[in-house]
C-alpha cells in the first residue's frame, strides 16, 4: 500500500477570524503556517493536530453546507482523546457545549460531538 498516514485535513470556513479564535484560542492547535494567500484572497491556517494538520481556508462568501451532517462529503472530523470526561469537561469549561457523551456500539469507545462556528460537527472519541 502507498498511504501511510493521513496527512492533512482541510476546511473552508465562512469567518476567519472567528474561526481562527476557535481553533487556535479555545482548542489551543498550535499554528505551523499561517499565510494570506493575496492572488486568492483568502487565509490559509494549518494547525498541528498529533502527526496530522488541520488546514483551515478562510474564503469570502463560500457555500454554505447542505445538511447537517448527512450531505455527500465531509460528515465530521474525529478526535481521538484518552479521556472523554475530561475532555467534555475542558471544552465546557471554555463555553464550547457537547452533547451527551454515548457508547459507540462498533467501537465500543464512549463519544461524544460539538461543533466549530460553521456548525461543522466535531466529534471526541475515546
Amino acid at each position: 500500500m502507498f498511504f501511510n498516514v493521513i496527512h492533512h485535513v482541510a476546511i473552508i470556513v465562512s469567518d476567519y477570524e472567528k474561526s481562527r479564535k476557535f481553533y487556535v484560542e479555545q482548542l489551543e492547535l498550535p499554528i505551523i503556517r499561517e499565510n494570506y494567500r493575496e492572488d486568492r484572497d483568502d487565509y490559509k491556517l494549518d494547525l498541528k493536530v498529533g502527526d496530522i494538520e488541520l488546514e483551515i481556508f478562510g474564503v469570502k462568501n463560500p457555500p454554505q453546507r447542505v445538511t447537517n451532517p448527512e450531505a455527500c462529503g465531509l460528515r465530521h472530523l474525529a478526535f481521538k482523546v484518552d479521556d472523554i470526561e475530561e475532555a467534555v469537561k475542558w471544552l465546557n469549561e471554555k463555553g464550547i457545549e457537547t452533547e451527551p457523551i454515548r457508547f459507540d456500539r462498533y467501537t465500543q469507545k464512549r463519544m461524544t460531538f460539538f461543533h466549530d462556528p460553521d456548525d461543522l460537527p466535531l466529534e471526541l472519541h475515546e
